[in-house]
């Protein structure tokens, strides 16, 4: 037989929940054909069977949680073949009871050994006191092992401890007095039950960590969030332009996550805190430019990172944006693929969203909201005119970033954007 372990999960990560078996008890398995579905903190993992055979037994259930190393079931040899059902433990039968010899009968039961005192009976008998002192010991409530007994035996009198408690040593009591009665804790509220037309569906494992990491985001972070809007009409003419050429050398689409992403890039040059992280009274500074791009999976939304953007060109981007996406989708993201971001850019636009205030990707110091683009009407020139424009919101960890910090680096992604040339001048 050959167990089926848990494997490695990442750092950090010691459990996971079972969320899928792909095969019965009595199965045929091919070596490294996946078996099981476990659900961690960030993402979906299989496990491939690591040898052919026929799956035996379960250890565990869907939806019971493991640790990392267990052991959750096993494969034997076979030809597929269901496991013949294992036997039912019965109980040894009892052998007769027959009557004992009279001489045994008549042999008399051993004394019963008596239970040896508990420690507060075996405190009391080792100190003996006399019933006066005894009073006074408890009202003061000292330590009768500190009071030196002068009476037969060594028995404490009231004189002894009269004389003990005139003493400067013995000004604490043995015992801390009583706290004042606090008012009884409200036990917790059960589980509301669900009504008629109501379902009530357990959260899964990826559901709470997203809910877990937001709030402390909040928690932690003294988050702002700051505003900006900017014209797409120079991004949209250029991509318009070149977008059938572009697809056509490179085999990918133009879009507009490239250009945003290079834009970033630039500002976080220029403004290095927003790239940076608190860690204790200390700030890490980091010098290279790992961009996490929110995307929508279906157990939730999940971050994968696009490294070292700033080696990258605009083909390479969207190159490596469609391939997190298609993963995110079918649910084939490592753990490798969510780690080590220094930057978070999350696009609502695509949603229909016109605004809103993202929220920061712990231990991240920045993240960079994107809109719906949306014609509007705007003044240039004095003149009034219609031009497609989106919203960005910068929301960013006061603790690190200044308000002018902020406001530069927006300010610098518009730029960017409105003149898609100073990308290309490095301006």
């Amino acid at each position: 037989m050959t167990d089926i372990v848990v494997p490695a999960l990442g750092e950090s990560i010691t459990e996971a929940t079972v969320a899928k078996w792909y095969k019965k008890p009595g199965d045929a398995v091919e070596q490294d054909e996946p078996l099981v579905e476990l659900e961690t903190d960030k993402v979906a993992v299989e496990v491939n069977a690591p040898t052919a055979g026929v799956l035996g037994a379960l250890q565990v259930n869907e939806g019971e949680t493991v640790q990392v190393g267990a052991v959750i079931g096993s494969i034997g040899k076979g030809d597929g073949a269901a496991p013949a059902p294992k036997a039912e433990a019965r109980p040894e039968p009892k052998p007769e009871s027959r009557p004992a010899p009279k001489a045994e009968a008549a042999r008399p039961a051993p004394p019963a050994v008596p239970a040896p005192p508990a420690p507060e009976a075996a405190a009391e008998e080792a100190v003996s006191m006399a019933p006066s002192a005894a009073r006074m010991v408890e009202e003061a409530r000292l330590d009768p092992a500190k009071i030196e007994g002068t009476g037969r035996g060594g028995r404490i009198t009231k004189g002894d401890v009269l004389k003990h408690m005139e003493a400067p040593s013995a000004t604490a009591p043995a015992a801390p007095a009583p706290a004042a009665p606090q008012p009884a804790a409200r036990p917790a509220a059960p589980p509301r039950q669900p009504g008629e037309r109501e379902e009530r569906v357990q959260m899964t494992r990826l559901r709470r960590t997203i809910a877990t990491r937001l709030k402390e985001a909040q928690n932690t972070a003294a988050m702002l969030t700051t505003f900006n809007e900017v014209d797409m009409s120079a991004l949209i003419g250029m991509r318009n332009e070149y977008r059938d050429l572009f697809e056509k050398k490179h085999g990918v689409r133009l879009g507009f996550m490239s250009f945003f992403a290079k834009a970033c890039v630039m500002a976080l040059h220029e403004i290095p805190s927003v790239n940076a992280e608190v860690d204790g009274d200390a700030i890490i500074y980091k010098n290279h430019y790992d961009i996490g791009v929110a995307v929508s999976a279906p157990g939730g939304l999940v971050v994968p990172v696009i490294r070292d953007v700033d080696a990258l060109g605009l083909a390479g981007i969207e190159k490596a944006i469609g391939e997190m996406a298609a993963k995110a989708r079918d649910g084939k993201l490592a753990l490798a693929d969510l780690q080590g971001g220094t930057f978070t850019i999350s696009n609502g636009g695509v949603f229909g969203s016109l605004m809103s205030t993202p929220i920061l990707n712990p231990p991240q110091s920045g993240i960079l909201g994107m809109h719906k683009v949306q014609d509007r009407p705007v003044a240039v020139d004095g003149q009034i005119v219609v031009r497609p424009m989106m919203y960005l919101a910068l929301s960013y960890d006061h603790r690190i970033v200044d308000g002018r910090e902020a406001v530069t680096f927006l300010v610098r992604v518009k730029e960017c954007l409105e003149d898609p040339h100073r990308m290309l001048l490095d301006l």
